[in-house]
């Protein structure tokens, strides 16, 4: 990585600013944030209410419902901040182009008028949306960079007053991957890795090579990567080098890198062994051995990175944002590599979590306000290590009213009877005892790709036809994709190998050795292997034995833990399946609306609508 420093202007002073929003769109995971005097009150992604997967563009619904949960208009905004320099982005564009020579002439006349429509007119299209709500007066725009604002994103919501901060994506203007340093309220970035070298576009490289879509597939070449070995690891670094400080070195010519299609090369072929994976045709141990190469390539350079910034900074604690630090799998090889005591992970780690970090870093860095822990809420003894965040367990997005819900239930022909906390708990934690999958849909959405227990698809993990009942009826998913955990925080070191909270469900860890069952002849399809009982709780246990853990704490998710505090006493069992309220290819629920549609379409037998509960039928 380029060790020039980046630095920061000094803080301003603006006493007369109190409301602060930040923004970020263009290229996907458009989103929108509002700060109040430095507090994130409300946060939310576009797609969830436009229903268009990963959607781009100017996240104009998810700024009206921010503004509505905060209880603001338009006229009460001071600052909105962009997450990205615009021109800074096309110069990169336009030297990219340059490298390509006359070939890259129809692409670039193709591409312009896409930038002047978007990236450039950011200030015209955020003041025409101020205009569209009655505000005469736009007010004041100003701009972050991209890594600064995922920086920030990563560090100032955190419960640590110092860390080493560390973000890897695809591409950010110039920046693919950074090391900053962050101390109480300042962020200064160190050094950064430059397009065309991106670890991220090479895992997308892998994604595509796999048969999954980019910038959506990620996580799936993640769960296919345990099937198979690394065996390309050796030839995909002759493509993808990587520096003892974790800098990947592109062979940008051989690639192509520059603008063409890697997927067509034959120096991957080469690497590979084997052709693209057309979409439509199964999966098979070859392409198994491609995701574990290429993972294999993602965890080598992050924990290069992480050890880097470790002597960079002379840290203790490491912070993680960017797409790449979705990655669980590799969050937990940084952990267990020991170069940090302790990471925290930006829940919404892509580019939708830079509009949170763009406000932030605008509030604090900029004006110059000093941070002050997050107020820990009434805690409990079996809660006490818990590091309180300012993200509010992501559950940051708005909640439905009791209204809206009725009128969505009588629309949709359905009647629900009405219950109180404590019969709602028992009822569906019996539900769930007894088999059935439960739609969960109960205070403030989510924000980022995680469902976190308030827009949920619950079953029972004991199960052991629920893996593939799931994702053949009700999510449309590949077979070999296993489901997440969330477990009572304190029966959690009792089921799984951990020993610190996992609240945002960014990290894997391996099932407790107690609740293992041992498989007398390994199948040889991968099908096959994927359903194999391997534990206790085998919807949730993986082919290697690991699962994406997330701990499940009274005072972030009451009404969560209080359904698996009596799914425990039924069962005897902490451990409830949990996934995200969605059908395939859609984003997750958003409107009372969208959860009985999609709980009729998935046939789900049990919606939980706050206080309603919905029976339903199977289709």
């Amino acid at each position: 990585m380029s060790g020039d420093a980046i630095v920061t202007s000094d803080p301003m002073t603006d006493d007369a600013t109190r409301v602060v929003v930040g923004l970020s769109c263009d290229y996907h995971d458009a989103a929108a944030c509002v700060l109040m005097d430095g507090v994130i009150v409300a946060a939310a992604e576009e797609e969830r209410f436009s229903r268009v997967k990963h959607d781009a563009r100017f996240p104009a619904a998810a700024l009206d419902a921010c503004l509505e949960v905060a209880g603001l208009d338009a006229t009460d905004v001071d600052v909105v901040v962009f997450h990205e320099k615009p021109l800074t982005a096309l110069a990169r564009y336009q030297s990219a182009s340059r490298r390509r020579g006359p070939r890259a002439i129809p692409g670039f006349i193709r591409d312009v008028p896409t930038f002047l429509r978007t990236n450039l007119m950011i200030r015209n299209r955020i003041e025409r949306w101020f205009e569209q709500r009655g505000r005469t007066d736009p007010p004041s725009v100003v701009y972050s960079e991209h890594h600064l604002s995922h920086a920030a994103a990563a560090f100032l919501p955190s419960p640590f007053e110092r860390a080493a901060i560390l973000t890897v994506d695809g591409l950010g203007e110039w920046s693919t991957a950074s090391i900053a340093h962050g101390v109480g309220r300042r962020i200064d970035l160190l050094m950064e890795m430059r397009f065309p070298n991106s670890l991220g576009l090479a895992y997308s490289l892998g994604t595509t090579w796999c048969g999954f879509e980019s910038n959506e597939g990620e996580y799936k070449m993640m769960g296919l990567a345990p099937f198979g070995e690394p065996v390309h690891l050796n030839a995909l670094r002759e493509l993808f080098a990587i520096d003892d400080d974790g800098s990947v070195r592109v062979d940008a010519r051989r690639l192509r890198w520059w603008g063409g299609r890697p997927d067509r090369l034959r120096a991957v072929r080469q690497a590979l062994g084997c052709d693209p994976r057309p979409p439509e045709q199964p999966i098979t141990d070859q392409y198994a051995d491609v995701a574990a190469s290429f993972q294999a390539l993602a965890e080598q350079a992050l924990v290069r990175m992480a050890a880097h910034a470790r002597r960079t900074t002379g840290e203790q604690r490491l912070c993680l944002a960017g797409g790449v630090a979705l990655n669980c799998v590799a969050n937990s090889v940084m952990l267990d590599q020991g170069a940090f005591d302790d990471i925290w992970v930006q829940p919404a780690a892509g580019d939708s979590g830079s509009a949170v970090g763009a406000a932030l870093w605008w509030w604090f860095d900029q004006l110059g306000h000093d941070r002050h822990e997050p107020t820990p809420p009434d805690r409990h003894d079996s809660q006490r290590t818990l590091a309180v965040d300012a993200m509010s367990g992501a559950a940051l997005g708005p909640a439905a009213d009791l209204d809206d819900i009725d009128a969505a239930i009588s629309d949709a022909g359905l009647s629900a009877r009405i219950v109180d906390d404590a019969a709602r708990a028992d009822e569906v934690a019996a539900a769930l005892a007894d088999g059935r999958v439960v739609g969960w849909f109960v205070g403030r959405m989510e924000f980022g790709p995680r469902a976190l227990g308030h827009r949920s698809i619950l079953a029972d993990p004991r199960r052991d036809d629920v893996l593939a009942d799931l994702n053949q009826r009700v999510k449309g998913r590949e077979d070999f994709r296993p489901f997440a955990p969330a477990v009572l925080w304190e029966h959690a070191d009792a089921w799984f190998d951990l020993d610190r909270p996992s609240p945002y469900m960014l990290f894997t860890h391996q099932v407790a050795a107690s609740q293992l069952v041992e498989v007398a002849t390994e199948p040889t399809s991968l099908g096959d292997r994927a359903a194999a009982v391997r534990s206790t709780i085998p919807a949730c246990t993986h082919v290697d034995h690991s699962a994406r853990v997330q701990t499940v704490h009274r005072e972030l998710h009451p009404e969560f833990h209080a359904l698996l505090e009596r799914f425990h006493d039924i069962t005897g069992c902490p451990v409830v399946l949990n996934t995200s309220f969605n059908l395939a290819g859609e984003p997750i629920v958003c409107s009372p609306a969208d959860a009985i549609r999609s709980a009729t379409a998935g046939g789900i037998d049990l919606l939980v609508l706050e206080d309603r509960i919905v029976e339903l039928e199977r289709p």
